[in-house]
């Protein structure tokens, strides 16, 4: 298994392309799935979002945020907590920009198109053995065979 890195966390969330990301309005959280764009060598991860979502509102008042990456078929998952901003980056709007979100805007001048940019700050990480290997492992270890090994994970500073 990998050592968790921060290499490895650019890594797991780069083949993951949704991540629940995660606002708080001030008295309670609220989740939502989002198509992350990971970008390592600007230290980013963007997403697009309407400019009438409650989202944006939330982030401009309580900027630190959370996403969660899941990718249930090699058991790996990442919790990442950064710095959200919001902007009209029309250019950086339009370099992300993928037919497959003309499903929710008609193309990328769309006026309604915000930009949202998470600066990750740290990550905590678990990169197990795919599904039967673990239920193999952990059914050993309920028969006396010692503690499973399920992998690795651990706390990296981004």
């Amino acid at each position: 298994m990998t050592k968790i890195d921060q290499q490895h966390v650019w890594d797991m969330i780069g083949d993951i392309h949704i991540a629940m990301f995660i606002t708080w309005d001030g008295e309670r959280q609220s989740a939502r799935p989002m198509a992350a764009m990971p970008r390592q060598d600007e230290h980013a991860i963007y997403f697009l979002t309407d400019a009438a979502a409650e989202k944006d509102g939330q982030i401009e008042r309580f900027p630190i945020v959370t996403l969660a990456f899941v990718d249930q078929s090699k058991n790996d998952y990442v919790s990442l907590t950064g710095t959200a901003a919001v902007s009209n980056d029309r250019a950086k709007i339009e370099e992300l920009w993928s037919p497959m979100m003309k499903s929710f805007w008609d193309g990328p001048q769309d006026p309604t198109i915000r930009l949202i940019r998470v600066v990750p700050e740290d990550a905590q990480a678990w990169d197990s053995p795919h599904n039967l290997i673990s239920t193999i492992k952990m059914a050993a270890a309920a028969a006396g065979l010692g503690k499973p090994d399920l992998g690795d994970s651990g706390k990296v500073a981004m």
